[in-house]
């Protein structure tokens, strides 16, 4: 089955070996985005709700870039630092599905890339026409 990268520069560029997300057949495989602001490569300040805002902006871009939206994923993983700060996660993360949210893994991690609080990733589909 063919691959295709998908990449845009709404979103932080790979700081590593690997793309955006790459679409096979009808699946479309985010890669993990963290909190960097597309335009510096820098990590957003302002502590966890600024933090997730930006992630879920970055996803959107990537998204985007794919010709989807957030109702097109189907399943996601968030990473944090610290689980006390799920809540926080969780409402700003339950802002942009209106129906029908993706499955999802939330899990604590030792740390993330860059001093990051949290690290979103994803899987999406491509609805039949």
């Amino acid at each position: 089955m063919a691959k295709h990268k998908i990449e845009t520069t709404l979103a932080p560029a790979a700081i590593g070996p690997y793309s955006q997300a790459i679409q096979s057949g009808s699946l479309v495989f985010l890669s993990g985005q963290i909190p960097l602001d597309p335009g510096t490569g820098e990590l957003v300040p302002g502590g966890i709700e600024a933090q997730t805002r930006q992630v879920m902006g970055n996803l959107h871009a990537v998204l985007k870039a794919a010709g989807l939206g957030f109702g097109n994923l189907v399943k996601t993983t968030i990473y944090l630092v610290d689980l006390g700060e799920f809540a926080t996660v969780n409402r700003i993360y339950g802002e942009n599905f209106t129906e029908m949210p993706p499955a999802r893994v939330t899990i604590q991690v030792a740390a993330l890339p860059k001093g990051a609080l949290v690290e979103i990733d994803g899987i999406a589909v491509r609805r039949d026409p």
